[in-house]
């Protein structure tokens, strides 16, 4: 419609301009065209020709009122879909019919949705079944609720998505994430609560998934008796430290409990993958391990204040982002964090009045070169009874990447005599 233009004659007051009624109808006009221009109104009696029909992605889609779309699909196109609506309370999309997916789309763009209610209850129904077009598309949720849904449904190679104040009130709300993302998945500020019971997680791994950045939540959830948090594996993150739950408030049935596997099935806090703190009710992670000496060896000193690799038999635990590629090595395997503490605990056994040096030592990978810390050194203590001993506690600070890895070189700067790790003495590497 073309802009109405009011006649306000030529002069004031000389009669010949447009009415009032005439000239406030054009103002009517003229501000329904603006205001519309970019927004389609969707209520009961159109929804069939508006959310039912072609979507217009140069428009945003009004949610006007509890809306029920029984009969009534959504199509998104490759050019994407923008829906908002008043509140959650106030903007509702309902279907209870069986076998019924709410928005689907083989080829779909972004999908943007904020301030409103989604409730799709039918058996073996679902509100999303879509395909990004062109994988780099993503999937919004603003202030949405997803209430007594039987499935939430699948989101198939999209860039990424973001949900922030969402909520999950009822039903079975499992989203299966499939194919390749780019990018990630990050839900901020999120409450799930009332679900109903059933083998089903609220976030699983589709077909082929493969996810390029990182999934990260801080959810506020309860779970039924049997359902799961996530279902995802190791190998559906490409990179270390990108499952990241942060903060997190896990509970069955009101009751707190970390050790539950089922909240996560198929991958734990301490997998390269997870990086997980502050949480209640779930694990945390905690980077690091520990090298305990579980039976004592000789060192053999061939020639006094020179280096030689500490022996012992070491037994690991604790490894969380680190393992022990042969004995007395701690090696990190991940690319964040790479500060690090190394804290000593050792006792030697050598001859009396001995000076003992110890020192750190770390390989560094992208260097291909071996980095030499600081000489520690302590003199053997001659005790009643005959046990000759040199006390070792202190604490190394270390930085370590990819593949870095330390372990303890020892020497006797008082001659060439033997000396002995003695059993329990241990090292721990923990984030700083």
């Amino acid at each position: 419609m073309s802009k109405q233009t009011i006649n306000i004659g030529t002069t004031p007051n000389d009669g010949t301009g447009d009415p009032l009624r005439t000239a406030f109808d054009k103002v009517n006009s003229n501000f329904d065209e603006s205001y519309f221009t970019s927004i389609i109104l969707v209520n009961q009696s159109n929804v069939a020709t508006t959310l039912g029909g072609t979507i217009d992605s140069t428009k945003q889609y009004f949610i006007d009122g509890s809306i029920d779309m029984s009969g009534v699909s959504v199509t998104v196109p490759s050019t994407g879909i923008f829906i908002s609506g008043t509140n959650l309370d106030l903007s509702e999309l309902t279907c209870a019919d069986n076998s019924y997916t709410m928005f689907s789309g083989g080829t779909a763009g972004n999908v943007f949705m904020q301030d409103l209610s989604l409730e799709v209850t039918g058996t073996s129904s679902q509100v999303f079944d879509l395909t990004d077009a062109t994988g780099f598309n993503a999937t919004e949720f603003v202030r949405v609720n997803f209430n007594n849904c039987t499935a939430i449904g699948e989101l198939n190679g999209y860039r990424q998505g973001l949900e922030n104040n969402t909520g999950r009130f009822g039903g079975t709300p499992e989203m299966t994430l499939s194919g390749t993302w780019l990018g990630g998945y990050f839900i901020d500020t999120s409450i799930v609560r009332g679900l109903t019971d059933g083998g089903y997680s609220l976030y699983k791994a589709g077909t082929a998934f493969s996810m390029n950045s990182r999934f990260r939540t801080n959810q506020n959830i309860d779970l039924p008796a049997s359902a799961s948090f996530f279902n995802f594996s190791p190998s559906n993150f490409v990179n270390p430290s990108t499952v990241q739950v942060t903060g997190a408030l896990v509970s069955r049935n009101g009751t707190f409990d970390s050790t539950d596997s089922n909240i996560t099935p198929n991958i734990t806090q301490a997998d390269l993958e997870s990086a997980w703190s502050n949480n209640i009710g779930m694990p945390n992670t905690f980077e690091g391990g520990r090298l305990t000496v579980s039976s004592e060896n000789l060192t053999n000193i061939a020639a006094g204040s020179t280096w030689y690799t500490l022996n012992a038999i070491w037994s690991a635990s604790g490894l969380e982002h680190f393992d022990s590629p042969a004995s007395g090595q701690l090696r990190h395997l991940g690319n964040s964090p790479r500060e690090y503490r190394c804290v000593v605990n050792f006792v030697i056994e050598s001859t009396a009045n001995n000076d003992i040096g110890i020192r750190l030592r770390k390989w560094d990978e992208s260097a291909s070169a071996f980095v030499d810390f600081t000489e520690r050194r302590r003199d053997v203590n001659s005790f009643v009874g005959g046990r000759d001993v040199a006390f070792f506690n202190f604490i190394f600070n270390v930085s370590l990447d990819q593949n870095d890895y330390v372990f303890f070189q020892v020497r006797n700067n008082s001659g060439n005599n033997n000396l002995t790790l003695e059993l329990d003495s241990d090292f721990v590497i923990e984030e700083r």
